[in-house]
């Protein structure tokens, strides 16, 4: 049977919507998620943060390293690669 179990996800977008359903179903796997999008405070117009959307995926089985990160910025990227 094919497994997600300690296998690593780098997923954009995973604070919500389809990234988020998909990180929620790899943690049931047991998978290690990086929960990399831009919302790190929360908003009223829209629900979730990368910090809850771990803590869900903690919750579901997975462990989850949340980052921010706008992977459409090229220089985000580029400082993060950079500071590594």
């Amino acid at each position: 049977m094919n497994t997600l179990k300690q296998k690593t996800l780098f997923i954009s977008g995973a604070s919500r919507g389809i990234g988020k359903a998909i990180a929620l179903r790899a943690a049931r796997d047991g998978a290690n998620i990086v929960v990399a999008a831009k919302t790190a405070e929360a908003d009223p117009r829209l629900p979730g943060t990368i910090h809850t959307a771990a803590a869900e995926i903690e919750a579901a089985g997975g462990h989850a390293l949340p980052i921010v990160l706008d992977v459409r910025d090229e220089e985000q990227i580029a400082r993060r690669g950079a500071s590594r």
